[in-house]
Parts: structure tokens; C-alpha cells; sequence
């Protein structure tokens, strides 16, 4: 009987059938273990069950090759243990990049595609300093915090899971940063090559990322985000969560703060994160920009009565009392220096 312990090396045929296994029709993840379970090998299984043919699997296997990849079969010597253990861990991953990366510590960095510019740099800076420590950062190679974190990450190691076939872009603004973690970095998809990404295919998704990582970060997580499905998974998988908090006033931390609220990890950047895992500090820091001062009083009052939450710009008139025209010279400075993003209805914030 099948022992659910990984081997070192898998018959050829063995890993053939389960691709075939895991490609064919009705058959999920968690049925892709029971069968194997049941009847001892893939092969067994294929032979009692309705399967696609090896023909097919081996004409999937061709294609993948010719775009550099390859089939990573739940077994493989380079399958990750931390996935491995979970019930319903992938049967099949495409791959593409630098398998050593699975051998490696991962914690996963998520949050919104709407992301404030303040929020991608806070995940750029955490993604830096977890990277100098040793770890691997996974995501999902989304727009906004995914996309901070993998970019950040390149140097020292990053993982995108793709929700949809390794061969399909998504979203189109990453193209770009997709082709550099192929080269870079490791790509890795459940599904099948050709397969476009669907709305379920995203939380199929959050799993693996979870599954890879010791822990989630959170960096502005809405309500009913795909963010809290990753850390809602991660918290099933007995990993750690890590949520950092915002303004009650923004709506993009609604759900991160929920996630507080009901037990996970505040967290202020990655040494508070090292702690938890019982490493030592980062030394990288922050990156502070220096404070200006500014010697007109009417200046002084709107940058000051600025932050990082979203203010609507008629409040900051209503707040510092002084003109429309002024507010709106003092913004613009404060644009054009870098330190203003401005947000939908009429709202901005400090950098």
C-alpha cells in the first residue's frame, strides 16, 4: 500500500500517470490522494479509473518543456515538504525558474491589488529585509502588494503562483515582471498549460501560496479580499499570520484589521515577523525620508494635519482653515516632491 511518504526518486511511468491522474476529469486534489492511497500507485489507478491518455499527458509534458519548464509530481525529490503535508496539496505543479527555491524558508506577502503607494513600499521594504534574512517570498503575482513583493524580491529569491496555466499572462500589467521571474525566480501553476485563470482558480491558488510559506504577511487586506481567503488558509494550515494594521477610516484595512481583531499577529515590519519565528532581527531598515520644514504657517498646517490615512482635501480646508487655493498649491508641492498620493473622491494622503 502507498505509504504517503515522499521518495527520492519515482519510476518514470509512475510520475506519468500522475499527470494523468491529476489531469483527468473529476479528479481534484484531495480524490488524487485518496485514489493513491486506495490503490497503491498512480499506475494502479489509472488503470481502474477513467484517466485522460498518456498520450495527452506526454503532449502536455513536450509543450511545458519547450517553454523551459517542468512537471513537478507530488513525490519529486524537489516537491516541498511544507505542501507536500497538507490533504489536499497539489497533485501536479508546472514550474519554471530555479527549482532550488522550494528547498529554501518562504513566507508569503499578499494584500490589495488597489494598493496605496504607501502600502506597495511597506511590502517592497518588508520583502527586502525578509529576503537578507533567508527567506524566499511567495505570492501571487498580483497587481498592487503581490507585485511590490516579488519585485523586491527578485534578488534574493521569489515564488509567483499563478492561478490560471503557466503559460498564461495575468494580469497583463505583470507581463513584464512574469517574464523577469521565470528567469529570475521560480513560476509555479496547478493548472494545466492553456487553462485561462477563473475566479475559482484564485483561491486554488491562495492555498498553495499559504502552504509554501512558515507564515502570511498581510498589507491591506479589504473586506471579503482574496487577501483574507490566503490567511484564512494559512490559519487552517497551521501557519502563521501576520496582519498589518491601519486607519478604521480606510476601507483597504478593513479586513486586515478584522484579522487583528480576531487573533492574528500585529505586526509593525519584518523584525517584528523575525521575532515570532525566533530568528534575529533584519538589519536591514526602513528607508525614512527626512522631514522638511516649512516656514510659512499655512503650509505647516495642511502638512501636518496630513498622514497616511485618506483625508478628503475640502476637510484639510475645513481642518486648517485657510483658502482652497492654498491647500491645493500646498498639495501640488507636496506631489511633485513625491510625497502626496492622491486617492478616488477627492482624497489624499502623505507618503
Amino acid at each position: 500500500m502507498f505509504d504517503g511518504q515522499l521518495q527520492s526518486h519515482i519510476d518514470p511511468k509512475e510520475r506519468l500517470a500522475r499527470l494523468r491522474l491529476a489531469r483527468s476529469a473529476r479528479i481534484g486534489a484531495v480524490t488524487f490522494h485518496e485514489a493513491l492511497g486506495h490503490f497503491g500507485s498512480a499506475r494502479a489507478a489509472c488503470a481502474e479509473l477513467s484517466t485522460i491518455s498518456a498520450l495527452q499527458a506526454e503532449r502536455e509534458q513536450e509543450q511545458l518543456a519547450r517553454l523551459g519548464g517542468r512537471f513537478i509530481v507530488w513525490g519529486d525529490a524537489a516537491y516541498p515538504s511544507a505542501l507536500a503535508a497538507l490533504p489536499d496539496a497539489p497533485p501536479v505543479l508546472s514550474a519554471i525558474g530555479d527549482l532550488g527555491l522550494l528547498a529554501r524558508p518562504a513566507l508569503a506577502i499578499v494584500g490589495a491589488r488597489d494598493a496605496s503607494l504607501a502600502g506597495r513600499r511597506f511590502a517592497a521594504e518588508t520583502a527586502v529585509a525578509l529576503g537578507a534574512a533567508g527567506f524566499v517570498i511567495a505570492s501571487g503575482l498580483a497587481r498592487g502588494i503581490d507585485a511590490a513583493a516579488h519585485e523586491a524580491a527578485l534578488a534574493t529569491g521569489t515564488v509567483a503562483v499563478l492561478a490560471g496555466g503557466i503559460d498564461q499572462i495575468y494580469p497583463p500589467q505583470n507581463a513584464g515582471l512574469q517574464a523577469r521571474i521565470a528567469a529570475e525566480g521560480l513560476l509555479l501553476a496547478e493548472s494545466s498549460l492553456g487553462t485561462p485563470p477563473v475566479a475559482r482558480s484564485f483561491p486554488r491558488r491562495n492555498r498553495i501560496v499559504s502552504g509554501l510559506s512558515a507564515g502570511v504577511v498581510v498589507i491591506e487586506a479589504a473586506a471579503r479580499s482574496g487577501s483574507l481567503i490566503t490567511a484564512h488558509r494559512a490559519a487552517e494550515q497551521g501557519r502563521e499570520v501576520f496582519v498589518v494594521p491601519g486607519s478604521p477610516m480606510d476601507p483597504r484595512h478593513e479586513g486586515s484589521n478584522t484579522l487583528i481583531r480576531d487573533g492574528a499577529i500585529l505586526t509593525r515590519g519584518a523584525n517584528d515577523i523575525l521575532s515570532v519565528l525566533g530568528l534575529p532581527h533584519s538589519a536591514t531598515q526602513p528607508i525614512e525620508k527626512p522631514r522638511q520644514k516649512y516656514h510659512d504657517t499655512d503650509t505647516e498646517k495642511v502638512v501636518e494635519a496630513l498622514g497616511p490615512t485618506p483625508t478628503e482635501v475640502d476637510e484639510l480646508v475645513r481642518r486648517c482653515q485657510v483658502s482652497a487655493a492654498t491647500v491645493a498649491e500646498v498639495l501640488l508641492s507636496l506631489e511633485l516632491e513625491g510625497r502626496l498620493e492622491r486617492h478616488r473622491g477627492n482624497r489624499v494622503s502623505l507618503i
